[in-house]
């Protein structure tokens, strides 16, 4: 399980949102000052996320300001980047395959290579669309409030 902890800004019936604070870890690497990723973290350290958390007792276990920990199953984190990354690629590559397969008078792969770009790009739009797993949907793992420490939510 992925964590991360935030803080509660909103609670409504059956869910509570939840902002977290982007951190850094640069500074913590050993090649933090040949690495181009320092300057994108840099730059975004500091920034606030909002996320919707379900949870069945929203508006009698949390209230606004209390801090509580987050979590998202790792499996949901690689079937994300999977569907983001892995389905435009690959069908790019089947795109170019098919393209250059076929004889015709322009460069089919690079067109068919394009088409299967756009049309996993579509797919992952329609998708994002539907509704999601609960599976990969984060979860409260815990909360806390002012000078106490985590309080595991059963």
């Amino acid at each position: 399980m992925i964590e991360e902890h935030g803080r509660v800004v909103a609670r409504e019936p059956g869910a509570i949102w939840v902002e977290t604070v982007r951190a850094s870890t640069c500074s913590s690497c050993q090649a933090r000052s040949g690495c181009g990723h320092r300057l994108i973290n840099h730059a975004s350290a500091g920034q606030r996320a909002r996320l919707r958390v379900a949870s069945e007792r929203a508006l009698t276990d949390f209230n606004e300001g209390d801090t509580v920990v987050v979590g998202i199953p790792e499996g949901a984190l690689l079937r994300g980047a999977l569907w983001v990354y892995g389905l435009p690629m690959a069908l790019l590559f089947a795109g170019a395959l098919l393209g250059s397969a076929l004889p015709l008078p322009f460069d089919g792969a690079a067109a068919f290579g394009v088409a299967g770009l756009a049309l996993g790009f579509l797919c992952n739009r329609w998708r994002a669309t539907g509704a999601p797993r609960p599976a990969d949907q984060p979860v409260v793992l815990g909360r806390s409030r002012a000078g106490e420490s985590i309080i595991q939510i059963q």
